[in-house]
C-alpha cells in the first residue's frame, strides 16, 4: 500500500485548464496538417488540370498541322512534273505553228496544275529580281552584276514552293555580287 501512496503522490495532477490546453494543442496541430495537406491536394488537382489543358491544346496542334501538311510528301513528288511542264512551255517556240496545239495544251495543263497548288496552300516563289532571302531561297552561284542591286536574285534555275507558309522547296538561284574594280581584272 505504501507504493500505491507512492504512486499516487507521483502523478501530477491535471488540471481541467492543462487538458483543454493541451486538446486545443492537439486540434491546432491537427488543423495545420490538415490546412497544408489540402493546399497540396489543391497545388496537385491544378497541376493537373493544367497539364489536361497543354495536352489537349497540343493534340489540337498536331491535328492541325496533320490536317495543314499531309500533302507535303504528295507535293514534293508533283513539282517536279511541273517543272518538266515549265520547262516544256519556256523550250518550245510560240512562233512554230507545228506545235502550237501542243504548246497551247501544255500551257492549259500548267495553268491548271497552278490553281489545283493554289487550291490547296501551295504558293510559288519566283524571286526573280527580289532580295535573296535565305530562308526561302538557295544560292547556287554568286555572279558579278553592275546593273542589279548587290545580294538580289539575278536567274531562277528552279522555283522554290511553301505549303501553308512553310517551305516545302527552296528557291534555287543566281545571286548577283559587286563587280570587282577594273584595276583588279587586269592583274
Amino acid at each position: 500500500m505504501a507504493d500505491e501512496q507512492n504512486l499516487d503522490n507521483q502523478t501530477p495532477e491535471a488540471t481541467p485548464a492543462a487538458e483543454g490546453a493541451a486538446a486545443g494543442e492537439d486540434l491546432a496541430a491537427r488543423v495545420q496538417a490538415l490546412e497544408e495537406q489540402l493546399a497540396a491536394a489543391q497545388d496537385q488537382s491544378l497541376r493537373a488540370v493544367a497539364e489536361l489543358q497543354n495536352v489537349r491544346r497540343r493534340a489540337e496542334q498536331d491535328v492541325e498541322k496533320a490536317h495543314k501538311f499531309a500533302l507535303e510528301r504528295f507535293a514534293q513528288d508533283l513539282l517536279g512534273v511541273v517543272d518538266s511542264l515549265e520547262r516544256g512551255v519556256e523550250l518550245s517556240d510560240p512562233a512554230d505553228e507545228s506545235i502550237r496545239p501542243m504548246r497551247e495544251g501544255m500551257e492549259l495543263t500548267l495553268k491548271m496544275f497552278h490553281d489545283v497548288l493554289k487550291r490547296y496552300q501551295l504558293e510559288q516563289l519566283d524571286p526573280h529580281g527580289e532580295p535573296f532571302n535565305s530562308e526561302h531561297h538557295q544560292a547556287i552561284a554568286m555572279e558579278e552584276s553592275a546593273s542589279a542591286e548587290p545580294g538580289s536574285v539575278l536567274k531562277v534555275f528552279q522555283k522554290g514552293y511553301l505549303l501553308s507558309g512553310r517551305l516545302l522547296r527552296p528557291a534555287m538561284v543566281v545571286v548577283s555580287k559587286t563587280p570587282a574594280p577594273a584595276s583588279d581584272a587586269q592583274a
